[in-house]
């Protein structure tokens, strides 16, 4: 089986990463993007690939030193099971940790495979940088089904500020 390679996102790459999240924003898994705000933000992106194809993608959104959110964990179908998603949390964690962020949070349907990777459950009140940046407008805010999860030290305010009480360790994700 070939390794999976993540990588920074580049523009040209924007056609391949609609394209993995396309299904998954038809059935309700993920927030659809357009090719507009996708080139917008791909400098946001990673991208898994296998034998020089696109297999999958992943964001990293950063509110601050103090919080960023993974978002946009897409893998084709046909390679999901392989480690493309690891992989691309992987890189993603290592971008967080380049940029010194202390909370790393994301909201999921599958809190499972987050939960290998050492992410924890959280409160979404403990995340107003993105329920108020994010969520005020989508159309499942008062009946939102996704889990937050986080990494890291949970911030207790917008300028950074955190209770030293609140802390998840950040772990090392092994490929």
């Amino acid at each position: 089986m070939p390794a999976t390679h993540p990588r920074l996102a580049v523009l040209p790459d924007v056609r391949a990463i609609h394209d993995i999240i396309g299904p998954y924003a038809a059935d309700g898994t993920l927030l659809p993007r357009s090719l507009a705000e996708l080139s917008e933000n791909v400098r946001d992106f990673v991208v898994a690939e296998r034998d020089g194809s696109i297999i999958g993608c992943g964001a990293l959104h950063l509110y601050g030193m103090h919080l960023a959110e993974i978002r946009s964990i897409a893998v084709a179908p046909e390679w999901k099971g392989h480690g493309a998603g690891r992989a691309l949390v992987a890189a993603l964690m290592d971008e967080s940790r380049r940029h010194g962020v202390t909370c790393v949070c994301l909201f999921t349907r599958t809190p499972e495979f987050f939960a290998h990777l050492g992410f924890q459950v959280a409160q979404r009140e403990e995340l107003p940088d993105k329920i108020y940046k994010d969520c005020v407008s989508c159309p499942k805010l008062s009946c939102c089904d996704e889990i937050a999860m986080v990494l890291g030290t949970i911030p207790t305010n917008t300028n950074g500020m955190r209770d030293s009480r609140i802390s998840i360790p950040l772990v090392r994700i092994k490929g």
